[in-house]
């Protein structure tokens, strides 16, 4: 019944910008923090960025502090990464995730998600 598809990736060469949209149905949105993971050929995935429910706070990895932002939109069940100055280590499959809908910060760690998309390729050459 959840389903969070995300759309938005693509092939692009370094310092390009791309905006990741993540829609989401069968849940109620405006409950849930939202994340943002990647996940590289031959590694684990990671963490990039989170928002709370209310869009109020939101958390960066380092690798993308500065150059990424996470927002969301409630009235349209939408969270977005807009990912700007683009680097080749940007490279992955990007996967959007619901928290356990706790009123809070969303962290880094992959066992505080519940629900999960299919992910969006963003590739980044030279």
């Amino acid at each position: 019944q959840v389903q969070l598809v995300e759309s938005g990736g693509g092939s692009v060469q370094a310092g390009a910008s791309l905006r990741l949209s993540c829609a989401a149905s069968g849940l109620t949105f405006n409950l849930y923090g939202m994340g943002w993971f990647r996940q590289a050929p031959g590694k684990e995935r990671e963490f990039v960025a989170g928002i709370s429910r209310d869009g109020g706070n939101t958390v960066f990895a380092d690798s993308v502090r500065g150059r990424f932002t996470i927002s969301r939109d409630n009235a349209r069940n939408t969270v977005y990464l807009q990912m700007n100055s683009l680097k080749l280590e940007d490279t992955a499959v990007y996967y959007c995730a619901t928290d356990r809908a706790r009123p809070v910060i969303p962290g880094a760690s992959l066992n505080e998600y519940k629900y999960w998309g299919q992910g969006t390729q963003v590739t980044v050459s030279s």
